[in-house]
């Protein structure tokens, strides 16, 4: 069966996961639910499009990605379907799928619209529970999605941040504090190509600096600062054995430079 995931800023011990989750198996019995994350900072949409972005593509074709983080919902804002690779997704469009469509341009992208897929009765604060969860059911049992609704020219997009890069340096940002008080960024693996990545490399956050970009936390001692490419390819700042986020006072938004010595600008 089709696996279908959760996203939602709901929380871990929410009766509305249990709602959502009640619909889909009252429509599909057999169905295969994921909970990907329900610890979403409430109405974070940037959050829950990196989180998306970063697990989609490690699921099997065909799974079913229902995203509910939703500041708008009530309103006049569209929910979509987007079929983006080989996989589906249910969101409001404001935004959540907008980091992953900027990788991958959706192939089909729809506004729902059509009831007969939804709840009898629809809540004008649950649509996840009375409109995403039912037609996330439904799609896991084989309809058709272009029966969901006409389509749709565009997503809402958010403005995502891009390194600047020249010879000497590349100037980014923190995009991310993970559970762990990592600090994320968004220099990738592919920037350092040709680069040394020793002591030659001076990665400075705020006022702190590390010189050196290693494999492993556990390469330098406890308390140290330390940078490191991730398991999501980007370029993260952490303080061994404690949260990088706490002892430097820094988030997201926070600007990180990797230069290196010797180099001209």
């Amino acid at each position: 069966m089709t696996p279908i995931t959760l996203i939602t800023d709901f929380g871990t011990g929410s009766h509305y996961v249990a709602a959502m989750k009640g619909v889909i198996l009252s429509l599909c019995p057999q169905a295969t639910i994921v909970d990907i994350a329900h610890d979403v900072p409430p109405q974070d949409v940037r959050r829950a499009a990196l989180l998306l972005d970063d697990v989609a593509d490690w699921f099997p074709a065909e799974t079913i990605h229902l995203v509910v983080i939703d500041p708008g919902v009530g309103t006049d804002r569209a929910i979509v379907y987007a079929q983006i690779g080989q996989q589906h997704f249910l969101a409001p469009d404001n935004g959540l799928l907008s980091r992953l469509a900027a990788r991958k341009p959706p192939t089909k992208l729809l506004q729902l619209s059509e009831p007969a897929y939804w709840l009898p009765q629809v809540s004008t604060t649950f649509h996840g529970r009375d409109i995403m969860a039912p037609v996330a059911a439904r799609l896991a049992m084989g309809l058709d999605p272009d029966r969901l609704g006409p389509p749709l020219e565009r997503l809402l997009t958010l403005d995502w941040p891009l390194p600047r890069e020249s010879q000497a340096r590349v100037d980014g940002v923190v995009i991310e504090v993970d559970a762990f008080g990592n600090l994320i960024t968004n220099i990738t693996a592919d920037m350092l190509c040709g680069r040394p990545t020793d002591r030659r490399a001076c990665i400075v956050c705020n006022i702190y600096e590390t010189w050196g970009i290693y494999h492993a936390y556990a390469e330098q001692a406890g308390g140290t600062l330390v940078a490191l490419i991730g398991s999501g390819g980007r370029l993260e700042l952490a303080i061994v054995g404690d949260s990088a986020a706490r002892r430097l006072g820094v988030g997201v938004g926070t600007p990180v430079t990797l230069a290196w010595e010797g180099k001209e600008e």
